[in-house]
């Protein structure tokens, strides 16, 4: 039988490290109850037993001032795991054990994790383990994730606990005789009326009330409204005493003495240093250059630069071995299957389609793993702390600056956990105008459109296309905001404050399997979401193609062509090898080659999506776009990767040879219509038109309405529009 435990610490203290660790590949994602919030579990094996870990959310606190705050805390309550292992960094120990603090209270069993010790000992950090331990009255294993070390102590001392089965007793802290006689009489209130008390301790109901927990009073009301109104009125009139003898609210005085319990234990020679604890650390000391005001933003270009360079060298051969084998699959299709709507759809909508964006894969890869390496050394922090004097210019909150990089704001990302991240921000104002400008960012799902087009028209320069495109999208993204702030949302800016955690060195194993974790997801996207789309968009570009007269127009072509050049079947000619031809012969094979592929376009064109983008093609053309490029942003609007695939689905049905097996990149070089200006068009309308059906959807969940949804679905667009008309008018004329 597997024990439950549950993972749970502050952001930056190796919680998730410690989870692969134990989990390695026995893992996988779903999500909360109720909400679009990922839960991550795995399965660890020891001989300490089987264990099914959790990863909870990194959050500093229990209480609801954050949509993770409360998943965590709805977890661990309604889900009651055996074991709450709490991860605290061992060189940030008094910060740490704030957590440690709310989860005694609540009177769930508690394992502490010090992790990082290694760390804490190169600081001249020294803490006496038992000692800690004997304080709280709760294990503490000294761990280093990233090594594994202390992994076996920490799941034999689990087992053991719980074989134990000893009792839970909530922590007491004292809080001041203001609010313990308010914490006492509101407990006798909620024991006396059996209030809530099937779901949280009396006291710690109480504590909640005092910090004015908005999710609990929430609960309270619903469940017993004279209680709750008995309950405020307790808090209304010992906050007004605290606000008169001492000029603070009970909130405040709760975490201050929550941090006074903490800094009593660690003095009781719990820690102790081997050198002065202000002496400035290595981590600082990098940070002096790194986030420097006129080095650090240099540096940070010349990291992204680095992060594409690397991408493109590297990914580069592993992505031609794709291209290759899907070349060979629809090579081995076109000779395997009969001529018909079956060929068609396995070698056009299939292998075309979800092809086109399974090839990039490699590039991808390598982008998280580049990504990976970043975050996990905890460089991403500091770029979120340079940002923010940026971003309070135009009007952000420096936490959106997580929020965009998690969209993708180096690239590879995904707009919807960046629309989720957007919780974290408590101005209302401010986290409306993230939610309406990260989408602008290059998610995963944009950057197989820009790796085409970048392949097909800048090889030459395609790391320093990739960072360009990159700035557009944060230029153009802060400046909307900017807008945005100025007309429809405006309000005062919040103060921003972040921890910058100190530098690692990330372990191969967690590179690789973030790497993996994250290349999985655009796999299975490739293979189940994208895979219907192509198939409905292979049917929308081959029905209801031409009708009898119409193909009677081709056939009469092909006789006139034949007439009075040879004796030989047409049927013979088109299967026959060119060599084996007769001069005579061989011209007329490339003649019907291309009568070939004009049939091919006049059905393509007479499609349902042929006729939409036709249609389209009046106005899009000012942009530079076709009508083909038109049925691919069409399908962009449900997901980003289907601009590809739906590319590769429309050069391939009307492409010039049908034994033609050069990338899609290639076919785009040598189309009709298309040169680096449109290109650069395109990129432009693709950075900034409408979300995705799925981000839009959790736009207008996360915004509370559907009006700001739709407003991001036209005002993108049209911005987009407009944008990518300029760069073309402006480009045209420039080179004419």
């Amino acid at each position: 039988m597997s024990l439950a435990i549950a993972l749970a610490g502050n952001p930056n203290s190796g919680k998730t490290t410690l989870f692969n660790t134990l989990t390695g590949a026995r893992q996988h994602v779903g999500n909360y109850p109720g909400v679009i919030v990922e839960k991550k579990q795995g399965i660890c094996t020891s001989r300490a037993g089987q264990f099914n870990v959790v990863d909870l959310l990194g959050t500093y606190s229990l209480s609801a001032y954050s949509l993770e705050e409360v998943v965590a805390r709805d977890f661990l309550v309604n889900e009651s795991p055996s074991m709450i292992v709490n991860i605290v960094d061992a060189s940030n120990l008094e910060r740490n054990l704030y957590l440690s603090v709310q989860f005694m209270e609540l009177g769930i069993p508690v394992c502490v994790a010090l992790n990082m010790m290694d760390v804490a000992q190169k600081r001249g950090i020294r803490i006496d383990i038992d000692r800690l331990s004997q304080l709280l009255n709760v294990p503490v294993v000294p761990t280093i994730a990233r090594s594994g070390e202390g992994k076996t102590q920490l799941l034999e001392t689990i087992a053991a606990q719980i074989a134990g089965n000893k009792e839970v007793v909530p922590l007491k802290i004292s809080y001041g005789m203001d609010i313990d006689v308010a914490l006492d009489e509101m407990e006798g209130i909620i024991r006396s009326d059996k209030f809530l008390t099937g779901i949280y301790p009396a006291r710690w109901t109480a504590l909640k009330y005092l910090e004015n927990d908005q999710q609990i009073i929430g609960l309270g009301k619903k469940k017993n409204p004279e209680v709750d109104a008995c309950l405020l009125s307790v808090v209304k009139r010992v906050t007004r005493h605290l606000d008169a003898t001492l000029g603070t609210h009970p909130e405040g005085m709760i975490a201050d003495q929550r941090y006074g319990f903490i800094h009593s234990i660690l003095k009781q020679n719990v820690v102790t240093y081997a050198q002065d604890p202000n002496r400035l650390q290595q981590s600082d000391r990098i940070d002096q250059f790194v986030t420097n005001r006129f080095a650090g933003p240099v540096i940070m270009v010349a990291i992204l630069m680095g992060l594409y360079h690397f991408t493109f060298t590297y990914g580069a051969i592993p992505m031609g071995w794709f291209e290759a084998f899907f070349g060979w699959l629809g090579s081995v299709a076109e000779g395997a299957l009969p001529d018909g709507l079956l060929k068609s759809l396995v070698i056009s909508g299939i292998i075309d389609g979800v092809g086109g964006v399974l090839g990039f894969v490699p590039l991808i890869m390598f982008m998280f793993l580049g990504i990976s390496f970043l975050e996990d050394s905890g460089y991403l922090a500091r770029m979120a702390y340079m940002l923010d004097r940026v971003f309070r210019t135009f009007g952000l909150h420096g936490s959106s600056v997580m929020a965009f990089i998690v969209s993708g704001g180096i690239a590879g990302g995904c707009a919807v956990p960046g629309v989720m991240a957007t919780r974290t921000l408590k101005s209302p104002k401010e986290r409306l105008a993230t939610l309406l400008t990260v989408p602008f960012m290059n998610c995963g799902a944009k950057l197989p459109v820009f790796v085409l087009l970048v392949a097909a028209f800048f090889s030459e320069n395609k790391a320093l296309a990739m960072l360009a495109i990159t700035l557009v999208s944060w230029v153009g993204a802060l400046l909307v905001a900017r807008l945005l702030r100025s007309t429809l949302i405006r309000g005062e800016a919040t103060p921003f404050v972040m921890e910058l955690p100190p530098y690692r060195l990330p372990t191969l194993k967690g590179l690789l399997i973030h790497t993996w974790e994250r290349t999985w997801q655009y796999v299975k996207k490739a293979g189940t979401v994208i895979l219907g789309i192509s198939i409905l968009l292979w049917a929308m570009m081959t029905f209801p193609g031409l009708d009898l007269d119409q193909k009677q127009v081709f056939e009469m072509k092909r006789i006139k062509l034949a007439q009075g050049m040879t004796a030989t079947p047409l049927e013979e000619i088109k299967t026959a090898e060119p060599a084996a031809l007769s001069p005579g012969d061989l011209s007329v094979k490339q003649g019907l080659v291309q009568i070939d592929m004009q049939e091919a376009q006049a059905g393509l064109k007479n499609s349902f999506a042929g006729r939409m983008g036709v249609g389209l093609e009046g106005v899009s053309k000012f942009a530079g776009f076709d009508w083909r490029t038109n049925i691919a942003l069409l399908g962009g609007f449900v997901a980003k990767e289907v601009v590809v695939s739906t590319l590769g689905t429309a050069y391939s049905l009307g492409q010039v040879d049908p034994e033609e097996t050069g990338s899609l990149s290639e076919r785009l070089s040598t189309a009709e219509g298309w040169g680096p200006l449109t290109a650069v068009s395109l990129i432009i309308f693709t950075i900034f038109y409408a979300p995705c059906f799925v981000t839009v959807v959790c736009i207008a969940k996360e915004a509370g309405s559907w009006k700001w949804a739709a407003f991001s679905v036209i005002f993108n667009t049209a911005l987009a529009f407009g944008l990518s008309v300029a760069v073309y008018q402006i480009g045209s004329l420039i080179m004419s």
